[in-house]
């Protein structure tokens, strides 16, 4: 995968945006020509970052920051602003940071009574192909690790035929992890139809006695809302979000994808080793 690929869709361009707008804000009270230049530069280049990074922050967090960051800009023909607004510029990027930087810590899990794990998925986790004999992550983690699994996953799945899957195949397990979502960012479903739909599969998972963990999913530029609602979805039914640089760091390997998507043998085995590391604390070796 192109680093500069990986970056965007990691988030990681976000935090970049970032340094940049605030590298700009703190050379903005500058008289050279030259450094004047570079404070329009870093100014361009990191709204632009932050832009196509496709990060869900709250619509009136992003209302707030607009207006600060037009006042910013403007406040070159309004000497009297400057200092102010720059201060409200650093303060308001700095709590950007602090908004966002919680969706990229990895969430634990803790131990439960038996090694039964549920896994929905969509071609990513079903595997594509002829080969008989590839081996799927889920399968690679039942094998390595003991777990009994029931993979429920399938090729082309979406969040609304996920739902009518799990309706037909009643889960007990008391962990779930759900990797969907990107053939309903991909495919011809709105962001409302994905809220509606991912909100009823969320539902119909959730158990007192139960712990689902669901990956984040990479976003193209401008596809924020998806993030949102799988963010805001996550929270209203607790359910453990894994951010998007986990499962990209999957797709970004060399020889871990057949199609930059689809997981590779090689992909399927890192995919679970990946997920193990997320689950382990759940399944405490006797």
């Amino acid at each position: 995968m192109n680093p500069l690929v990986y970056h965007i869709a990691s988030g990681h361009a976000f935090f970049s945006g970032v340094a940049l707008l605030l590298l700009a804000v703190g050379t903005s009270g500058a008289k050279r020509p030259r450094v004047r230049r570079v404070t329009v530069l870093c100014g361009v280049l990191g709204l632009m970052a932050i832009a196509i990074s496709s990060t869900p922050l709250p619509y009136w967090f992003y209302a707030i920051a607009g207006l600060i960051t037009m006042g910013w800009m403007a406040s070159r023909w309004k000497p009297t602003w400057q200092r102010p607004i720059r201060w409200a510029m650093a303060i308001v990027w700095l709590v950007a940071i602090a908004i966002e930087l919680p969706y990229h810590l990895t969430p634990t899990l803790h131990p439960v009574g038996s090694r039964a794990i549920a896994i929905i998925g969509d071609s990513v986790t079903a595997g594509v192909g002829s080969d008989e004999t590839a081996e799927t992550w889920p399968a690679v983690l039942a094998r390595e690790h003991r777990l009994d699994v029931q993979d429920i996953s399938h090729v082309g799945e979406t969040a609304e035929s996920a739902t009518k899957r799990v309706a037909e195949h009643p889960i007990s397990a008391p962990v779930v992890v759900v990797e969907i979502g990107g053939n309903d960012i991909l495919g011809s479903t709105s962001p409302a139809k994905f809220a509606t739909t991912l909100d009823a599969l969320l539902a119909s998972l959730a158990a007192d006695d139960r712990q689902v963990m669901m990956l984040e999913l990479p976003l193209p530029p401008f596809y924020h809302e998806y993030g949102r609602i799988q963010r805001q979805l996550a929270a209203k039914h607790q359910v453990k979000l894994v951010p998007k640089r986990v499962f990209l760091s999957i797709l970004a390997g060399s020889d871990a994808t057949l199609d930059t998507i689809h997981l590779s043998q090689a992909g399927h085995q890192r995919m679970a080793h990946c997920v193990w590391q997320l689950i382990a604390p759940a399944y405490p070796e006797p």
